[in-house]
Parts: C-alpha cells; sequence; structure tokens
C-alpha cells in the first residue's frame, strides 16, 4: 500500500517460445504509463531472465523519472532536483539542457553537499557543458568535475556511476587508454548499463579494437535500452564506425537514423558531411556541413586543422582512416584547411 507506481506482468509458454508482457501503472490515477512484450527462444532461461529484467530496468528508469518530473512540485528536495536533472540530460542533445541540468544538479548538491549522487550526475553534467566550450571554458568546467568525482570517489570507491562519468572525462581528453579501466569498473558492478558499454566501444576502437566488437557492445546496448532518450547518439557512433571503415553506403544510414532521432544535435550533420563529400555527392554534403556550423555556433571544427587539435575521436589509431577517408570527404563538403 502507498506504491506511487504498480509494475505488472505475465509470462506465457509456447513450445520453445515464451512471451513476458510488462506494464507500467500509475496507482494513484490508474493511468497507463508503458508497456512492452518480450519475445524469447527458452533454450537459455538465464540469459532470458538476465536480458528481460535489464530492459525492464533500463527503460522504467526513464518511465518513473518522465512521471515524476511531471509532477509540479511547491518545495522540491534534493532527491526532486536529481529526478529533474536526469530528465533534462535524458532529453539532450542540446547545450541548453545540459545547462538546465547543471543548474539543477547544483540545487540538488547546495541541499546534500555528501550525495555521492549530486557529485557524480553534476560532474556528468559540467562535462557535457563544457566539453563544446573554448579551452579555458572547457579545462574550468572539467576540473571542477575532476573535483567532484574524486569526492564521489573517496566516499564511495566502487560507484559504477562515477567511474563511467570518470572514464567519460578521460574520454574526451582522448586518453582513452586510462578509460577503459574505469568503464571496465562500472560494468563490474553494473554490466548491464547500456552507456557504458557505449562508451567501452568507443574507447577500444579508438585505441585499435576492432569494429566488429565496437558494433556489438553499442547493438548490445540497443537492445538492453531500446527507448533510451539518447539513443541517438548510439546510432551514431555505429555509423561513424562504418564510415572509418570506408563502409560508406552503411555509415549514411546510421548518421541519418540518428539525425532523424535528434534533429537538433550537431555531430551527425559533420560526419554526414564527410560521407557525402567521400561518396562524392558535394551538394548533399554541403547542405550537411552548413547546418552543422549552424547548430555548432563554435569554431572547434571550423577547419580541417582545428578539427584535427580538437576532435576526441581524432586518436592515433585511427587517424590514418580520417586522413584517407573523412577529411577528403570534409574538404569536399568544403570545409577549409586552416
Amino acid at each position: 500500500m502507498g506504491c506511487g507506481n504498480l509494475l505488472e506482468g505475465s509470462v506465457r509458454r509456447s513450445d520453445n517460445q515464451v512471451r513476458v508482457n510488462a506494464q507500467l501503472i500509475d496507482a494513484a490515477t490508474n493511468t497507463h504509463l508503458w508497456a512492452e512484450r518480450f519475445d524469447h527462444d527458452i533454450g537459455n532461461l538465464f540469459a532470458i531472465q538476465n536480458e528481460i529484467t535489464s530492459r525492464i530496468a533500463n527503460t522504467l528508469g526513464w518511465q518513473l523519472i518522465d512521471a515524476e518530473t511531471a509532477h509540479p512540485i511547491d518545495r522540491p528536495d534534493a532527491l526532486d532536483y536529481l529526478l529533474r536533472g536526469r530528465a533534462a540530460l535524458g532529453a539532450g542533445g542540446t547545450r541548453e539542457k545540459a545547462a538546465e541540468a547543471v543548474n539543477l544538479f547544483e540545487h540538488a548538491l547546495a541541499l546534500e553537499p555528501s550525495s555521492v549522487e549530486a557529485q557524480s550526475r553534476l560532474a556528468n553534467a559540467l562535462i557535457i557543458l563544457g566539453y563544446p566550450k573554448d579551452p579555458v571554458a572547457k579545462a574550468a568546467d572539467f576540473q571542477r568535475a575532476e573535483q567532484l568525482l574524486a569526492q564521489a570517489l573517496a566516499t564511495s570507491p566502487c560507484d559504477p556511476y562515477a567511474h563511467r562519468v570518470k572514464g567519460l572525462m578521460l574520454r574526451l581528453e582522448r586518453r582513452c587508454e586510462e578509460a577503459i579501466p574505469e568503464f571496465e569498473i562500472a560494468l563490474g558492478a553494473d554490466r548491464n548499463n547500456p552507456h557504458t558499454l557505449v562508451n567501452l566501444s568507443i574507447c577500444k576502437f579508438s585505441t585499435g579494437g576492432s569494429d566488429q566488437e565496437a558494433i556489438a557492445l553499442t547493438e548490445q546496448a540497443m537492445r538492453l535500452s531500446p527507448r533510451e532518450p539518447g539513443i541517438w547518439s548510439w546510432y551514431f557512433w555505429i555509423g561513424v564506425v562504418h564510415l572509418v571503415q570506408s563502409r560508406v553506403d552503411e555509415a549514411i544510414a546510421w548518421l541519418e537514423k540518428g539525425r532523424t532521432a535528434q534533429p537538433r544535435a550537431h555531430n551527425p550533420y559533420f560526419f554526414l558531411a564527410a560521407a557525402y563529400g567521400f561518396k562524392g555527392e558535394r551538394e548533399l554534403a554541403r547542405v550537411e556541413l552548413a547546418e552543422f556550423l549552424r547548430l555548432v555556433g563554435w569554431e572547434r571544427y571550423s577547419t580541417i586543422a582545428r578539427t584535427r587539435a580538437n576532435a576526441d575521436l581524432y586518436t592515433p589509431a585511427v587517424r590514418d582512416r580520417w586522413e584517407t577517408v573523412l577529411f577528403p570527404g570534409l574538404r569536399a563538403a568544403g570545409l577549409p584547411e586552416e
């Protein structure tokens, strides 16, 4: 009694197939919030159980946050601010949402200064907000994020979220070799976290790992969290892997899927410009590059030289592929050399 939401479900078996139905109900209003069906071969019951419970947990995380943040609150506490901050980042793809999340997590931390969750989530929002800034402003945001993560991990050394955020910061600083252990620690404590899987995919590929492993890890994340609000970035990443491997048509399909899922995110336009340019479709490439420059609003990728200096995905292991595939495509799209 007294619960806010109810998870109901049923299991049916037919021959070698099992079907699980699950639905989430708002107990106070009897409103139907979410439902999903899972069909599996019954060959490995433990694997079925693991995947279904993981997918339900990942999906419910966002559904419950959306449901809770939809309710008006006169005097929000730290948890309310944390949930609203998570919702803002979940709706991400824009600097405005990242700035909103920073503000909300700052409120949460002010109310509970020792909260590991408030510290690590504020660090994550600062990294996302700070990454596209000029070098001085970015360094300030990253330095504060590093301090917050140090506090969080001093209190909770095995916290998977804090380790994942630390890995993200290292990855964006082109320090993938140092980031990989952080993601592996995070997976050791939370092995079905889709964000950790995708970040690990990026780092492994960026340090010379295979494209098959990179795509497999990302596809695993998509299976675990098919309703992830930021799934556009996972489509985008698979497109990048295909493009770096010169599979241009496959790259374009995935990059366009990412752009469609989040039209305000600038990254897909940049790599689509490279893909169309490399393919020889210069007019389409110019359109994509112009939209990228309109959306991004800063100079870090406005020339080939600046892209070399600033792109976190321009790492030694894939540098030759940038030089032979991506940069020729971007030149064809009209990106200047200097």
